[in-house]
């Protein structure tokens, strides 16, 4: 198979392992529930999950320990999504072509099923101790779980959007202000995906920083890229409204750097991840050409 069929595989397994940890759509509670799988369920590359599993691979990892992980953090990218399209936030009324969700439940349901995504997440990602097989492995859990709060968190990336909100509200944006919002507002999910992953398979403390300083560079440019698409795409292509960062005065690295300095800061920034996951003992091919991908992705 190409890596264009292997990803579609690997994005079919992460929505299996997702739905199995979504609720049913069932009691007083019925039309949040509706609103969380209407949420996650929406399409999306599932790129943190696959990462996360790739990391795990690629440090030898085996079984299914690292499931309840994956959904885990998806349910936590997408609760930060249905916030992030709020009227109070973005306000964007379409992703991944289609309503979001406070524009199909209501604001005040998608406040309280990005709540619930939330709890949901660290319901699932505690589920992993009933999973451990042993005291190694309940571990690596506590320390899987540690670092998901981290990452998700104020010290993560709701600090990252708390510095966002503030930049919007006349703050001046300096690079150091723009890449402290990248690298907490979305390089630190990406962060959580490779170094759970490597902990949940019994990688070195050296290795798990490795990984942490890969996934940073690989979500800066990840941003950058996306700053890059709101300017250079369409909403045919990227399935949500373009310009939004113009319409929003949002200052961006594109803004501050122009187009051409910004496609080459994310070249540099992706090769250099790139050596850091070749330098393992072993190779994960896919995960390097996953990586490799970000830089041409359209949407």
């Amino acid at each position: 198979m190409n890596f264009d069929e292997i990803q579609r595989d690997k994005v079919k397994h992460a929505e299996e392992v997702l739905r199995k940890y979504l609720p049913k759509e069932q009691g007083f509670q019925k039309k949040v529930l509706e609103a969380m799988n209407y949420s996650v369920m929406a399409g999306g590359k599932r790129l943190r999950p696959i990462l996360m599993e790739e990391s795990f691979f690629l440090f030898g990892g085996k079984g299914t320990l690292v499931e309840p992980f994956m959904a885990a953090l998806e349910m936590i990218h997408n609760y930060s999504l249905v916030h992030d399209d709020l009227p109070a936030m973005d306000n964007d009324e379409y992703r991944r072509g289609r309503k979001t969700t406070w524009n199909e439940y209501g604001d005040g349901m998608a406040v309280l099923a990005g709540d619930g995504l939330l709890n949901l997440a660290f319901e699932t990602a505690a589920s992993a101790f009933d999973m451990a097989a042993g005291a190694k492995e309940m571990k690596r859990a506590a320390l899987a779980l540690k670092i998901l709060a981290n990452k998700a968190g104020v010290y993560g990336m709701i600090g990252g959007q708390c510095a966002d909100i503030e930049a919007g509200s006349g703050q001046e944006m300096t690079k150091e202000l723009l890449l402290f919002i990248h690298e907490n507002k979305t390089a630190a999910l990406i962060q959580a995906a490779f170094m759970i992953g490597a902990v949940l398979a019994g990688a070195e403390e050296s290795a798990v920083a490795a990984m942490e300083k890969a996934a940073y560079n690989i979500g800066i440019a990840f941003q950058i890229q996306d700053d890059i698409l709101d300017v250079t795409s369409s909403e045919e292509i990227l399935g949500k409204p373009v310009g939004s960062d113009e319409r929003n005065h949002k200052l961006t690295y594109v803004t501050l750097h122009g187009l051409e300095q910004s496609r080459k800061e994310v070249r540099e920034l992706s090769r250099e991840a790139l050596d850091i996951l070749g330098s393992f003992e072993k190779r994960n091919r896919f995960l390097e050409e996953l990586v490799n991908s970000l830089i041409t992705r359209e949407k």
